[in-house]
């Protein structure tokens, strides 16, 4: 069994900790610790938590070992992102240029067709939903307008406004009869 004697100035730092905390990890190891302070059995303890007894016996070692940071939540690391930020130039150039420049036969990307020519010339095996995490944080829209007005031939522009114009409602003459 694991004893466990505290000086007042690190009680009280657990006590305040027990309190404080929003993290409910955190909060069951520091009573852990302060129930075997009390003298509390492991068993008992554990029984209290509704955890495992070696659960018990694991954080008070890691409390004797490192203190309250034995205590902190730890999170894993995670996998290293494929998507570098290296590749942000490159895939900005590709939405640019167009797929045609590419040599593919269509007029617009898609963040698929995006992660799949990424896949095809550099081995980057992606999804879209990263692809479009990615292009997101980078500012990069795949989708392109095809046409854009205010650069289009200004004769075609008059002709177009003269066409609508043309359709647009006339007001009906209104008729009083006073």
């Amino acid at each position: 069994m694991i004893r466990i004697r505290l000086p007042a100035d690190e009680l009280r730092l657990l006590q305040q900790t027990f309190r404080d905390t929003d993290d409910r990890r955190l909060r069951d190891r520091a009573q852990i610790v302060l129930l075997a302070q009390r003298g509390r059995p492991h068993q008992d303890i554990a029984a209290d938590l509704d955890i495992a007894p070696r659960t018990v016996q694991r954080w008070l070692n890691a409390y004797l070992e490192r203190g309250l940071d034995g205590l902190q939540p730890r999170h894993a690391p995670g996998a290293r992102p494929k998507l570098t930020e290296e590749l942000a130039p490159l895939l900005q150039q590709w939405v640019l240029d167009g797929p045609a420049k590419q040599g593919l036969d269509r007029a617009n990307w898609t963040y698929a067709e995006l992660a799949d020519h990424l896949y095809k010339t550099k081995g980057v095996r992606v999804q879209k939903s990263a692809m479009h995490v990615f292009c997101s944080r980078h500012d990069i829209r795949p989708y392109r307008p095809t046409y854009r007005f205010l650069r289009g031939d200004p004769v075609k522009q008059a002709a177009a406004r003269k066409d609508l114009a043309a359709l647009k409602k006339k007001p009906k003459p209104v008729n009083s009869s006073s």
